[in-house]
Formats: structure tokens, C-alpha cells, sequence
């Protein structure tokens, strides 16, 4: 390979390496109908969960709460999954493809 090729390579590496640490240090906030939120780093992790007291009566209520919760951290999940394929996509094509 040329200096100006292995050149292109690294600076496309850096870019990489920047954009998943952008979207790893990234926050997403999923919601399920105003019942309740979850906040979710990049990284799948789980930060916190607010859930709207007002909502709920009493414990009869608990399993509706419980899908809620599920219901917000899939909804933070495919936020994360858009943002992941819009930053990390041109760096797939220019790498013929390869998935994140």
C-alpha cells in the first residue's frame, strides 16, 4: 500500500473510533405513554428510571408498571440503534459493508 493510502486509513480509523466513543458517551431517553422513562447510555446501560406516581393506585397496578419499564427501555434501545446507523453507516459502506 502507498503513504497517501495507509494515511486515508488511519484518519478513517480515528473518525471511527470518535464517533463510537461519541455514541457510547451518548444519553437516550425512552418513554412509554407518559407512564414512565428510562434513561439509557450508548452503551445499553441503564441509568435511571422515573416512573409518573400519579399513574398508579396501588399494587394491582404493578404489572402494568413492569411493561412500562420494558416498554421504555425498548423504545431506548431503537433510539440507540437509529443513532448507531446513522453515525457508524458511511464508515460500513466505505468498509464494504461490514455491520455494526
Amino acid at each position: 500500500m502507498n503513504q497517501a493510502m495507509m494515511m486515508k486509513i488511519r484518519k478513517m480509523q480515528k473518525q471511527l473510533q470518535e464517533a463510537q466513543e461519541k455514541l457510547q458517551n451518548s444519553t437516550f431517553i425512552g418513554k412509554s405513554g407518559g407512564i414512565c422513562s428510562v434513561e439509557v447510555k450508548g452503551s445499553r446501560e441503564v441509568v435511571k428510571v422515573t416512573i409518573d406516581q400519579d399513574a398508579f393506585e396501588g399494587k394491582e397496578d404493578i404489572p402494568m408498571i413492569e411493561d412500562a419499564i420494558v416498554s421504555a427501555i425498548n423504545d431506548a434501545f431503537k433510539q440507540i440503534d437509529a443513532e448507531t446507523e446513522k453515525i457508524m453507516g458511511p464508515y460500513a459502506s466505505m468498509l464494504g459493508g461490514v455491520g455494526f
